[in-house]
């Protein structure tokens, strides 16, 4: 960029036209981060090749900072779904805080829900009576982790216990004691057990004493072959930059005895915005699990998410041995879980993360399917067979479920996942985007009146009494009785529809391209001016019984409605969604 100056000539700008001016804000008041003296680092050589351990918290981290926290049946749904994607390491709850998280997980257990091959967790602080009531929620289980933490960092020794190093250590030395203790006395052979300790706020703790913590740990646990140790280090508050987190790693990796019987695991937050960056780094330098939520979800600004972290191994042709193939419904459910949106620029998953709007992009989106489609086939291959490669599309969104309609169409941020999720879940209806935009409006025109929560079942009444008139509540202009059609040998469809009009029985007749725009045809009849916008259909059930349900959007005399028709008989669904949106038009 550049400015005429007096003569004509342009004069670059400089730096200094454009220096930064201090701010007023309290700098005084804040520290620098703890560099580390490791002048040999290795991490930024390596490349991350296989996926790490995963342990979704989002059933106890995430819960926790959740402003209504997940009910019972929630929480059901969510575990489902973990187990669903592949997490072989879930942690479950935190047992002594409550009732609620101790009946969950003896719920799972009881009913046997805990796959084979899952190993569920719990958390504890160090006192005595809360690892009893912890190892007592396990009874029975068949594979269990409890998971102990203390404070370590100095703010808490200084602040909160007003102890010394010494007395810190101890803490955690007898906590472990303990769990040992509890579990030889509870739990039975049926259940293989294993223990994890986190130094809080390992962030903020200076690394000779998180290292000091954890060897004694260590000493009571006695790690060996057979016989792990998970240790965490959390960045309960991120501190530092993720450079720097992985030099703390890579410190500890390198200076902890019995190292190849310890689980380094990470376990950051994403106060700095960069969660997913220090996670990755911490990969590199040593770790060999993370710890997060879907969707980044958590304390404050949140647990780091795993699906950004599991999705950006796939980007790189790394299996990162969870399945995100079908992103949406996962989206819907946590939605629904975590009652919390998702946002439409979060990364892979959001509403409007493969659509471009710019005409550039599209056109280059454009371009590059036209490139893959000819790479393939003058390979002789299919698309899915060559390295993708596409301007602005890091994945092929079909690997995740989504449409390429999405890329190129202009499309409106939804972000009301939860209530697409308890109509497919619980109605099977898979609503098109821009009709879960209008539903959704309506439901918090609803709460916005109402207050309070909406539940599944005043949800689903609200729809019908939108969408679908029943024998209990009718109302609306039209009332489908029958329809014929036929079609002529120019390829003209014509329409025969008995229908009750105003209260009035009615003979509608129409022509068109198909019955649907040979029953707009039919309504210029009755005073009804529609056009079709967009339309969509599946199946709800299979089998030959199976119904159909028709999704219409129409223009109608001015305004953008959509409609549901649901019938065995994928014609006569279409009609009844074009009666539904007429009818709403003139309700």
């Amino acid at each position: 960029m550049t400015t005429p100056n007096r003569v004509g000539r342009a004069t670059p700008i400089t730096a200094a036209s454009v220096r930064q001016r201090p701010t007023a804000m309290p700098i005084h008041k804040y520290g620098r981060y703890e560099q580390v003296d490791i002048p040999d680092r290795t991490w930024p050589d390596a490349r991350i090749t296989k996926a790490p351990r995963w342990l979704s918290t989002d059933l106890r981290d995430g819960n926790q900072a959740l402003i209504d926290p997940m009910s019972p049946a929630r929480k059901r749904e969510m575990f489902d779904l973990l187990v669903r994607m592949g997490y072989k390491e879930i942690e479950v709850g935190f047992p002594s805080s409550g009732q609620t998280d101790f009946d969950f997980v003896r719920s799972i257990i009881e009913q046997d829900a805990i796959p084979e091959d899952v190993t569920i967790s719990v958390l504890t602080q160090a006192r005595e009576e809360l690892i009893e009531r912890t190892v007592e929620s396990l009874r029975g289980a068949r594979q269990a982790t409890v998971h102990l933490y203390n404070a370590t960092a100095p703010v808490f020794r200084r602040v909160v216990f007003r102890g010394s190093r010494e007395q810190v250590r101890q803490i955690a030395v007898d906590g472990t004691r303990l769990v040992m203790e509890y579990a030889d006395k509870i739990l039975g052979d049926e259940t293989v057990f294993g223990y994890q300790y986190s130094p809080e706020i390992f962030t903020d703790t200076e690394l000779d004493f998180a290292l000091e913590v954890c060897e004694g740990v260590m000493d009571v646990w006695q790690p060996e072959e057979g016989r792990e140790i998970i240790l965490n280090l959390p960045a309960t508050v991120e501190r530092s930059t993720p450079s720097t987190h992985a030099d703390r790693f890579e410190w500890m990796s390198r200076n902890l005895s019995r190292r190849e019987h310890v689980c380094l695991s990470v376990h950051p937050h994403n106060d700095r915005g960069t969660a997913v960056a220090a996670a990755e780094l911490a990969i590199m330098a040593g770790a060999d699990r993370i710890e997060g939520c879907l969707f980044g979800q958590g304390e404050r600004t949140g647990n780091v998410d795993l699906v950004t972290l599991g999705m950006n191994l796939f980007s790189q042709g790394v299996d990162p041995q969870i399945d995100f193939s079908e992103i949406d419904e996962i989206r819907r459910t946590a939605e629904y879980c975590n009652q919390m949106e998702v946002h439409p620029r979060h990364p892979y998953a959001g509403d409007l993360v493969y659509t471009a709007f710019s005409g550039s992009h599209q056109d280059a989106i454009k371009k590059g399917f036209e490139a893959m489609e000819a790479d393939a086939a003058a390979a002789g291959r299919t698309v899915d067979e060559i390295t993708w490669a596409v301007p602005y599309l890091p994945i092929d969104p079909k690997d995740v479920g989504r449409s390429y309609e999405a890329v190129i169409r202009v499309n409106s941020q939804s972000g009301k996942g939860g209530i697409a999720y308890v109509l497919k879940n619980d109605h099977k209806l898979d609503l098109p985007r821009r009709m879960q935009i209008e539903f959704s409006r309506i439901i918090q025109a609803k709460t916005d009146s109402e207050g309070g929560e909406v539940t599944p079942a005043q949800i689903w009444s609200t729809f019908q009494d939108e969408y679908l008139p029943t024998p209990d509540n009718p109302w609306g202009r039209i009332t489908l009785r029958s329809a014929q059609a036929s079609t002529s040998s120019d390829g003209t469809d014509a329409l025969t529809v008995e229908a009750v009009v105003d209260g009035a029985e009615t003979t509608l007749t129409g022509t068109g391209n198909g019955p649907i725009s040979a029953f707009f045809d039919a309504l210029a009849a009755v005073g009804v001016d529609a056009r079709l916008l967009d339309y969509s259909e599946h199946t709800l059930s299979e089998g030959a019984s199976a119904q159909a349900a028709s999704y219409i959007e129409c223009a109608i005399d001015g305004r953008v409605l959509w409609g549901i028709g649901i019938d065995p008989n994928t014609t006569r669904a279409s009609l009844k969604a074009v009666v539904s949106a007429v009818n709403r038009a003139f309700r």
